[in-house]
């Protein structure tokens, strides 16, 4: 059995451990870290805004849960079982470098997907639960709407079956871009050598921090999740916020006061200004 056959076989059977324990352990671990090393000072405080995210988590994993549970794996794996898609027509092909290409297809089409999301305005209605969030850290990554959550899933697993990516790559994508979007949403300083060195391949909490601010022609740059080439090459990076990153007002002018879990669910069938 080669390493890619191993590792599936580890991922596929300790897959929900794997992704629990990066999330938790990368969550509490931030939040510490953000408490150490604050990058930008907080407007609110945190039971103003963690429970109603916290909420909104619980309920989008109960909700995918039962509508779309183990989808994307699910994907993968009649995929292969029924050689669906380019890298199953692709063979022979090294299954390392099928794993490469398809984790970084899938960054690539997680970013056209985030794009699409401030693009059209009825997809923009729920990711603006997201923006409306009025300071950026770790508990930002798990602030989505239930309804986005399932159709994320939905459009994941059908980029997975037509790019025929193996079972053990879009696991290990899955818990890598967990992990990286809350090391990303995370208030964390990062010495500047550290950033510039670290932004030239992934994104870092400076780079997606500029995607939150209230002016939109800066909300609306910086779409990268993983890698940070996909801005530069699209024409959609900015290196800096324009107030810096000190002074910068983080959220959406129209929801500023409200962030409880009632409030973040009819968020997006209000009829407010963006």
């Amino acid at each position: 059995m080669g390493f890619t056959e191993q590792m599936t076989d580890f991922l596929v059977q300790h897959q929900t451990l794997l992704r629990f324990g990066a999330f938790a352990g990368l969550l509490v671990m931030f939040s510490l870290l953000e408490a150490l090393f604050e990058r930008k000072a907080r407007s609110a405080k945190r039971l103003q805004r963690w429970p109603g995210a916290f909420g909104l988590f619980v309920v989008g994993g109960v909700v995918s849960r039962l509508l779309v549970a183990g989808i994307t794996v699910g994907a993968a794996g009649w995929a292969s079982a029924h050689h669906v898609g380019l890298l199953n027509w692709a063979q022979p092909l090294a299954p390392l470098f099928a794993w490469m290409i398809a984790i970084v297809a899938l960054d690539l089409a997680i970013w056209a997907q985030h794009l699409a999301m401030h693009a059209v305005p009825v997809l923009w209605r729920l990711h603006r639960v997201h923006h409306s969030d009025i300071d950026i850290d770790a508990m930002t990554a798990i602030r989505f709407h239930p309804i986005e959550i399932v159709l994320s899933l939905l459009y994941k697993a059908a980029i997975i079956a037509a790019l025929g990516a193996p079972v053990g790559a879009v696991i290990l994508y899955e818990i890598t871009l967990n992990a990286m979007a809350l090391f990303n949403h995370a208030n964390l300083r990062l010495p500047p050598w550290l950033d510039r060195l670290l932004r030239a391949f992934i994104v870092t909490p400076d780079f997606h921090r500029v995607h939150h601010s209230v002016e939109m022609a800066e909300t609306n740059s910086n779409y990268g999740n993983l890698l940070s080439f996909w801005d530069r090459l699209f024409g959609q990076y900015r290196a800096e916020p324009k107030a810096g990153h000190a002074r910068m007002t983080i959220g959406l002018e129209a929801f500023r006061d409200r962030h409880d879990l009632l409030a973040l669910m009819i968020q997006p069938f209000k009829n407010a200004l963006r």
